[in-house]
């Protein structure tokens, strides 16, 4: 029996499938084993959002070869894709698969024999037409379940469409049908991911269902406790997908929103399908219904053309918004982007300048959601993260949750009174709260 481990770099959607992949292997009779423990093949899904995407490919492989010398090394994902080649020149890859064929890497690499030449199997982007279907399981307390894939948009900044493809979906039914075989496992957290998931429902190049309708069928699949959505555009964030989740018994109260830039002269020149007016909105009308609701904003700084002047209409912009985290993102020149055709280049000390700013600004924005739902009561999914005797958890607001540390407690979902922060920026609980009783 051939042992397989998996490496996952980037996103959610990345994560369920290279779980869907391993659960491929082990059906063929594999074993499947982490990293350090000698195995005959390697499987490096890889990521293209940044431009460190190769340093860390490089970095992977030379440490599995350290570890099992004699290793088959395939590399599959987004950098996979967009640099075929590149990789081919790597010391010690066996095959490269771009987006069309890495969920028939079995099939196309029969028996994992090592060849003279690595093996290249990456076809052109438009061949990549089909939706995979795909969730993780048994890897972290929450699942991942990908209902989506592509993107239209052409972002100026974005290698997304240039690495999976053209948007397309499952049908709804197809997700019903591995929500409930997910439901089954006992997992009490479902993150619905895709590329672009609010355009969910082209299937075969034609619309065919709508987001809000997956959302609606998919509450009411018994034995799932809470649906997050990920990350998810403001202009396909509709006022009715905000409804139903304000008034919805699982699906929780987190958006995930990417902005970008607060900038209306930036958001033009990257191509963006809305306005900060949009956005603004958008935040407005959840906190409306929801006040609790967590918003997450990804925002990219050192666009080229952003000025100071431009940079602080960012900063400004967030500063004054009702959000809660911020991910920030220095903008990297990546390949065949329109960006790196613009003209005023922000030198990289500057984009890193702004970034820390915007970092800073995080943290304030963090803890003072948190102080603000200091002394109420939520339900928090214990995780099997345990450090110095405390262990962790995500309300469903996602806040971050420390507790003394009880092993009935993992994986289980408990109601909680938020007590204070902590010298990490954890919420500590009021501890007679956390009675074992079996949601």
């Amino acid at each position: 029996m051939k042992k397989v481990a998996f490496y996952t770099l980037g996103c959610k959607l990345n994560y369920s499938e290279t779980s869907t992949i391993s659960r491929m292997f082990e059906k063929k009779g594999y074993q499947k084993v982490e990293f350090d423990e000698n195995p005959d093949i390697f499987i490096i899904n890889t990521c293209s959002v940044t431009d460190n995407a190769d340093k860390k490919c490089k970095k992977i492989v030379k440490e599995a070869k350290k570890i099992s010398p004699n290793s088959y090394v395939t590399i599959i994902g987004c950098y996979a894709q967009l640099k075929p080649k590149e990789i081919a020149e790597i010391k010690g890859v066996d095959a490269v698969l771009g987006a069309a064929e890495k969920f028939r890497l079995i099939e196309l690499l029969d028996g994992f024999a090592k060849e003279q030449e690595t093996k290249v199997l990456a076809s052109e982007i438009q061949d990549a037409t089909v939706f995979n279907n795909a969730f993780s399981i048994h890897d972290r307390t929450r699942t991942f379940l990908k209902v989506q894939d592509g993107c239209n948009y052409g972002c100026a900044f974005c290698t997304i469409p240039l690495a999976r493809g053209k948007s397309r979906s499952d049908s709804t039914k197809n997700i019903l049908k591995s929500a409930r075989e997910i439901a089954a496992t006992d997992v009490k957290e479902v993150v619905l991911t895709g590329v672009n998931i609010g355009d969910f429902g082209i299937q075969e190049g034609k619309r065919e269902e709508r987001f809000i309708d997956l959302v609606k069928a998919i509450d009411e699949i018994e034995g799932i406790d809470r649906i997050r959505i990920s990350s998810i555009e403001p202009n396909l964030l509709t006022n009715e997908t905000i409804d139903f989740v304000s008034t919805s018994q699982r699906f929780v109260p987190h958006f995930h929103i990417p902005l970008q830039s607060g900038s209306n002269q930036i958001l033009r020149k990257m191509g963006r399908r809305y306005l900060r007016e949009l956005y603004e909105d958008r935040v407005s009308k959840i906190k409306s219904l929801m006040p609790h609701c967590c918003i997450g904003v990804d925002v990219i700084v050192g666009f080229p053309g952003e000025t100071d002047e431009l940079f602080l209409e960012t900063y400004n912009f967030l500063n004054n918004l009702d959000i809660s985290y911020l991910h920030v993102f220095t903008y990297s020149e990546r390949a065949n982007t329109r960006a790196t055709e613009m003209e005023g280049v922000v030198p990289m000390k500057v984009r890193n300048e702004r970034s820390k700013m915007l970092r800073i600004l995080s943290e304030k924005k963090r803890r003072n959601f948190y102080e603000e739902n200091l002394g109420k009561t939520f339900t928090v999914l214990f995780e099997d993260d345990v450090e110095d005797g405390k262990m962790h958890g995500f309300t469903e607001n996602y806040i971050r949750v420390s507790a003394k540390y009880d092993p009935i407690l993992i994986n289980e979902l408990k109601t909680v009174t938020l007590k204070e922060i902590n010298d990490k920026g954890n919420v500590e609980v009021m501890e007679p709260e956390l009675v074992y009783e079996k949601h």
